[in-house]
């Protein structure tokens, strides 16, 4: 597995804003043609609307962009249309139920 830090121990460190888990070693994930890099992960239990994506999902995200890096939401009940959500200038990937196929591990292995 993939050495990572939860939001608890980000907290006893002293950081206020979290992603639920920050990976110590970031992976990349295809979507569509290309490779995005992935440092944390932060999941939402609700539908990803654009609204709610736009007004307080992509705010925080952005946060944690400045802090961690590209990152990724992982919306359980499906979300908007890609093309319609924001991704903070290309550092987030956006998620849903049906995750990305094929993961760039550290180790070079997909």
């Amino acid at each position: 597995g993939i050495p990572f830090e939860s939001e608890a121990q980000l907290r006893e460190k002293g950081s206020a804003k979290t992603p639920d888990v920050v990976l110590s070693c970031p992976i990349g994930i295809q979507v569509g043609s290309q490779w995005r890099q992935v440092g944390w992960i932060d999941s939402k239990a609700l539908y990803g609307d654009l609204e709610t994506h736009r007004q307080s999902v992509l705010p925080q995200a952005e946060s944690y962009v400045h802090r961690f890096g590209p990152g990724m939401i992982l919306y359980f009940f499906g979300h908007a249309p890609i093309s319609l959500l924001g991704d903070a200038k290309g550092d987030l990937v956006i998620a849903s139920w049906q995750l990305p196929d094929s993961f760039l591990w550290p180790t070079g292995a997909i």
